[in-house]
């Protein structure tokens, strides 16, 4: 519903992740019985989360982890990894700088070139340890690194973007015609991030195999702040799965929604599924893993931007292993670990047997659900307040 924001200017209410909460059936399903599976680019995975392609969360260990517990890690082409071959003191010395010192530094880091070499390696190492290889770029670099990632065997392809536009205009660069890239790049390609469902349309119309979905909303992005551009991620994921719905209906087609940042603890996870999601797409959760590269650090993929950083090196710590986040068992109570549990419990309460039917269960606005009967918890920084 339109609202007026002031004179000759339209706008509409949006909705975040915290401003909602989902309503149980009459129907409860055991948590064991659920299916959380999802099939991406023809590939199936037993539960529906991906790693961001960020520095401080994917390594080839950690992609081949992703694979091994049922989810799937994608690989930043465009990254420490493909810049340097001995990256372990790199990342030791992005963790050792003080705030002042971060930004500069990264920018630094990233003035040296992408090396060939370095992304057959790197791809052929996730295939090696077992792993499923999907694979980002940028729009601007993914014609040149396509067929490299293809022929050191990468399975799926992913252009991420700020903000991704089939019908970018430029005077200074050669724009990626999307629809003659997917017919020949020979594999599954992701696109994103857009937030509405014009957008989201015409990309499934280009023939993507999947719509990352979500602009600033990553724990350490600061696009919105930087730009102020973006939609809270309840509005932005159910927009875009309309789009989903109505390409299928009108071609027969299926094309995932992958809600993309916003996800900090299993309770979000549940929620983007009911908004419409297919999968999710998480960062900060899997840096903090004992196994992911930063060094318990978690930085966003636009901040080394050598004129307009826009993202921040946050603190996040490590709590426990890979295994332990996705899967538990859990040792904090605030939502942070196990969050296939938690999707599979939170299914389960609501009565739905599978992700389409996670789909479709009842949201509602519930402004109080970070304050309703928590008054102990958030005096005392335990729980939700931690």
């Amino acid at each position: 519903m339109d609202n007026e924001l002031g004179k000759g200017k339209k706008t509409r209410r949006t909705y975040g992740f915290d401003e909602i909460s989902l309503v149980p059936s009459i129907i409860t399903v055991n948590p064991e019985d659920v299916d959380t599976s999802v099939t991406i680019g023809g590939i199936k995975l037993e539960i529906p989360i991906i790693a961001s392609a960020m520095d401080s969360v994917v390594s080839p260990e950690i992609a081949a982890a992703m694979t091994k517990l049922g989810g799937l890690g994608v690989f930043n082409l465009q990254g420490i990894q493909t810049r340097y071959d001995k990256v372990d003191a790199v990342y030791e010395k992005i963790a050792s700088v003080n705030k002042q010192e971060y930004v500069p530094l990264m920018q630094k880091l990233y003035e040296e070139p992408i090396k060939h070499e370095l992304i057959k390696k790197r791809i052929k190492e996730i295939k090696k340890l077992g792993g499923v290889a999907a694979v980002s770029s940028i729009p601007q670099q993914a014609a040149e690194l396509a067929p490299l990632a293809k022929d050191a065997g990468a399975d799926i392809f992913v252009i991420q973007s700020t903000v991704f536009s089939t019908k970018h205009k430029s005077s200074k660069s050669k724009p990626l015609i999307l629809d003659r890239f997917i017919k020949d790049v020979g594999m599954p390609v992701l696109v994103g991030n857009c937030v509405t469902y014009d957008v989201a349309l015409e990309l499934m119309n280009q023939g993507v195999a999947g719509v990352l979905v979500g602009i600033g909303p990553g724990a350490a992005c600061t696009s919105r702040g930087v730009l102020g551009v973006g939609v809270p991620m309840a509005t932005a994921i159910s927009d875009c799965a309309a789009a989903r719905d109505v390409f299928y209906k009108e071609s027969g087609k299926y094309i995932p929604i992958i809600g993309d940042g916003g996800m900090v603890v299993g309770g979000d996870l549940c929620k983007a599924l009911a908004c419409g999601a297919d999968a999710v797409m998480i960062g900060s959760p899997i840096a903090r893993s004992q196994e992911a590269p930063g060094r318990g650090f978690h930085w966003g993929m636009a901040t080394p931007n050598a004129t307009l950083p826009r993202g921040s090196r946050i603190g996040v710590g490590t709590i426990g292993t890979l295994k332990e986040i996705l899967h538990g068992p859990a040792k904090y109570d605030d939502g942070s670990m196990n969050f296939a549990g938690a999707l599979k419990t939170s299914m389960g309460t609501l009565g739905a047997s599978n992700i389409k039917e996670m789909q479709q269960v009842e949201v509602i606005i519930a402004p109080s659900i970070l304050t309703e009967g928590k008054v102990y918890q958030k005096a005392q920084q335990l729980g939700m307040y931690k």
